[in-house]
C-alpha cells in the first residue's frame, strides 16, 4: 500500500493537469486568473514558514474541482507551495481512504509535511457551497422519475454556471481553505 507522500510524489502538479484538462479546463481558466487573493499577511506566512505540501485527488470533469483547483492554485503560486494532482479513478485505493459520507467525492486536498506525514484533509467543497447545491437538487424529482436525468443536468449545468461566475463562492471556498490550512499548521 503506497503511502499519501508516495502519491504526492507521483503526482504531477497542479500548473500541469490544469494544462491537461480535457474538461473545464478554460472555466477553471477563468476562475484561476478573474480570482483575486485576499490581502492575507499572516496565513502567507503562515505557509510560507511551514511549507506543507498538498496532495489533491480529483477529475477535471468535476465541477467542484474546476472552482476549488484554481483557488488553490492561486493561493499555492502566492505562498510557493507544492501542490501535486492524482487522478481519483487511477488511485481509488488512496480515494477510498479519505471518502466523504461514505462516497468519492472530490477534490480532496491532503495536506502533507515536507517529510509526507498527513496532517489533515479537506474537501470536496466549503459548507456554504453545499448549501446551494443542496438547494438546486432540492428540485429534482425521485431518480425512478422518467425526467431524472433530463432535470439532473439541468442543475448541474446551473451549479456548474454558479461555480463559474459567482465570485462570492470564489471567496468562501478561499475561507474555509483557510480555516483548515490554518488549523492543522498551528
Amino acid at each position: 500500500m503506497m503511502t499519501e507522500q508516495e502519491y504526492f510524489v507521483q503526482g504531477i502538479t497542479l500548473e500541469s493537469y490544469m494544462a491537461q484538462m480535457e474538461s473545464n479546463q478554460q472555466k477553471s481558466y477563468s476562475i484561476y486568473e478573474k480570482f483575486e487573493l485576499p490581502e492575507d499577511p499572516g496565513f502567507m506566512a503562515l505557509l510560507k514558514e511551514k511549507k506543507p505540501h498538498v496532495l489533491v485527488i480529483t477529475e477535471d470533469w468535476c465541477g467542484d474541482a474546476m472552482m476549488n483547483n484554481a483557488i488553490l492554485r492561486k493561493i499555492a503560486d502566492a505562498a510557493d507551495l507544492d501542490v501535486h494532482c492524482v487522478y481519483r479513478d487511477e488511485n481509488l485505493e488512496l480515494m477510498d481512504r479519505y471518502l466523504t459520507n461514505g462516497g468519492r467525492s472530490i477534490p480532496k486536498y491532503i495536506l502533507l509535511s515536507e517529510d509526507g506525514r498527513v496532517l489533515g484533509d479537506w474537501g470536496p467543497r466549503a459548507p456554504k457551497v453545499q448549501e446551494f447545491v443542496d438547494e438546486k437538487k432540492s428540485v429534482l424529482p425521485e431518480k425512478e422519475d422518467p425526467q431524472y436525468d433530463l432535470h439532473m443536468k439541468t442543475v448541474i449545468s446551473e451549479i456548474s454556471d454558479g461555480f463559474v461566475y459567482n465570485e462570492e463562492f470564489w471567496d468562501i471556498v478561499y475561507e474555509d481553505l483557510r480555516k483548515a490550512f490554518e488549523t492543522v499548521l498551528k
